[in-house]
């Protein structure tokens, strides 16, 4: 009697990581715009509790249905935190992944020099806040995002795509030309999440110098916001303060 073949197995595909901040400082950036009782409400729906540590890499999903979550509830702010959120994201970065000698650096070379390297940096990191997108460089001022093959289960919403652009222009502005932006938009109608993205001057003389960077002391990362914190069903207590940083 001839054995039954065997059937393979497929192990189910792992959920894409992403760096805690990119829920950590949307949390905060909530808390400063509509408040620590909205900003919960948005963290509820979005079904992102308890908030992360910031000791361990993340699920990108919850990212994305943070995205979503503030986008439905708050579209009069969302633009506004998505932007403040990406900054305090690359503030993060600067203070505590890039050591101190490297920033020093980038800011010490000519611009096209620090932007090229800058660049490669980012890419050998950019799993860490693309996820299961695909990130590509096109120049040192150049680079793409694709989220079309990400097997998001929604479609991202602008802010996403507004928050990456945020984080690119902050570190330039700091690490590389003072005064750099970063616009992106998605020009095929075709691949709708495919955005190319191009760093820029955005004020006159920004070749001249860097941004002087944040101190280190003034980035939070960890504990998470307690006013953002979420209640047990059925609390009537009101929102707590802002824990100490």
């Amino acid at each position: 009697m001839s054995a039954a073949p065997s059937r393979a197995v497929v192990a189910p595909k792992a959920p894409a990581l992403i760096g805690p901040n990119a829920v950590l400082q949307t949390a905060w950036a909530m808390e400063r715009r509509i408040g620590p009782a909205a900003a919960r409400e948005v963290l509820d729906v979005a079904g992102v509790y308890p908030l992360p540590s910031g000791d361990a890499m993340i699920a990108e999903a919850e990212a994305l249905r943070l995205h979503h979550a503030l986008a439905a509830l708050h579209p009069e702010a969302a633009d506004e935190i998505a932007v403040a959120a990406a900054e305090g994201t690359a503030d993060y970065i600067i203070a505590h992944r890039i050591p101190a000698l490297a920033a020093r650096a980038l800011r010490w070379l000519p611009a096209p020099l620090a932007a090229r390297l800058l660049m490669k940096a980012i890419a050998r990191h950019a799993w860490t806040f693309i996820g299961a997108g695909r990130f590509t460089v096109t120049g040192p001022w150049h680079f793409t995002i694709d989220r079309g093959d990400a097997g998001d289960a929604c479609a991202p919403p602008p802010t996403l795509f507004l928050w990456y652009a945020q984080v690119f222009a902050r570190l330039y502005a700091t690490l590389v030309r003072r005064g750099s932006g970063c616009t992106g938009s998605a020009p095929d109608p075709r691949h709708p999440h495919r955005w190319h993205y191009r760093i820029a001057p955005i004020t006159a003389g920004a070749a001249r110098g860097r941004a002087v960077p944040r101190a280190p002391a003034a980035i939070r990362q960890s504990p998470a916001p307690m006013s953002a914190a979420h209640r047990r069903p059925g609390s009537s207590a009101p929102p707590a303060n802002r824990a100490a940083s």
